[in-house]
């Protein structure tokens, strides 16, 4: 019997492959390999689709959360607050634009940024902007957080990486703040050939400044107005991520429909310790990950990858506890949901391609997994 993959790039590729082909071809036919129609296109069908009024293509997500904060003029050492929980990348963004990391805790029931221990971190000297994750794929509380920020005088930026097509209240990610940032690493609900990323903004002056940066600060040919970089989305990734947008509607009902399942299959286990995700009311989820929690975290893991099970750990170590950012002086203790929730944590198979035998064969087998683990037999 063969294995289930955490996320299947076969699946998603086999349903656009000659659409892509045919847009290769085009693209080496014209050789119009760097900044060619298919960015413009892309940029404006994506900025559509979510309802933003300016979408700049770059090279990655990091880039992205980077260059937006750069291009809102962000002060050297500025402190930006943000989750514990949540990919090194945030917090490394800040880092490389010149700031500094606050890390605050997430609420216990959707692993989100908690508005409480956001405006206790908003407190410290120096803050100048909170930087909420759309953790798996729904949107942040936005409402009290951008109070907080309205209320302190701090400005609102998000990390979009995980939340292509989700929205709050009908609003999707880049229209709450000054800006998000996304990113199309092959993995995500709208994932390219390769790195891939963008800016989404309302703000047209903001989404300039961003080109111009990512652009080698470069507003025209041999015009560098300020020091920038090299960081523009490749072409033929537009290409790619053109072919899949058409499809990400309908790709984020199937997630939909695959974690409802999830939650039916699931429910029974609830005796063994098991907590499934929920959506956070006003939010439209669009599952990029479906991440339970359970006790004995690893012993699970490890008999779901014996029984092959792609199961993974988004993410193991709360940001704050990695060694990179040891020199800001945060300790295990300061965010105990966050930590707690990295010992717990266990992400399943989900795409749009999962079948129904394929979740009740992960559900089958988490479910042996949690009663070896209760037994304490691997």
């Amino acid at each position: 019997m063969s294995g289930i993959p955490l996320v299947d790039l076969r699946a998603a590729h086999a349903e656009v492959a000659d659409e892509v082909r045919a847009g290769f071809e085009r693209v080496q036919a014209s050789a119009a390999f760097v900044g060619g129609p298919d960015v413009a296109a892309f940029e404006a069908e994506f900025a559509r689709f979510g309802g933003v009024g300016h979408c700049v293509g770059v090279a990655n997500g990091t880039d992205a959360l980077e260059l937006m904060l750069r291009a809102d003029a962000m002060p050297p050492g500025a402190g930006v607050v943000m989750p514990a929980n949540t990919f090194v990348a945030t917090a490394e963004a800040v880092v490389r634009a010149g700031g500094t990391p606050v890390f605050a805790d997430v609420d216990d029931e959707f692993l989100l940024l908690d508005p409480d221990s956001a405006a206790r971190a908003a407190s410290a000297a120096d803050t100048w902007a909170l930087l909420p994750v759309h953790l798996n794929g729904q949107l942040a509380p936005m409402e009290p957080l951008v109070a907080l920020a309205s209320d302190t005088g701090l400005r609102v930026f998000e990390d979009a990486a995980q939340c292509q097509g989700a929205t709050r209240h009908g609003r999707a990610a880049g229209t709450w703040g000054r800006a998000a940032g996304t990113s199309f690493y092959p993995g995500k609900n709208l994932g390219a050939y390769g790195d891939a990323g963008a800016v989404l903004t309302d703000d047209g002056e903001l989404a300039g400044v961003v080109r111009e940066i990512a652009d080698h600060g470069s507003p025209r040919k041999y015009v560098h107005s300020r020091l920038g970089v090299n960081s523009r989305l490749d072409t033929l990734q537009a290409v790619v991520l053109r072919a899949k947008l058409r499809r990400l509607a309908a790709g984020n009902a199937a997630r939909r429909a695959a974690a409802a399942r999830y939650d039916a299959l699931l429910a029974d286990l609830a005796d063994d310790g098991l907590r499934l995700p929920r959506t956070a009311p006003g939010n439209d989820h669009v599952w990029h990950l479906y991440a339970v929690r359970v006790p004995h975290r690893d012993a699970v893991l490890a008999d779901l990858g014996a029984a092959g099970i792609g199961a993974g750990v988004h993410y193991p170590v709360p940001v704050h506890l990695q060694p990179a950012f040891g020199e800001l002086g945060y300790a295990r203790g300061d965010f105990p949901v966050a930590e707690r929730a990295a010992g717990e944590i266990l992400t399943l198979p989900l795409f749009p391609q999962i079948t129904e035998d394929q979740q009740a064969r992960v559900a089958e087998a988490l479910a042996k997994a949690l009663a070896n683990a209760l037994r304490g037999t691997p």
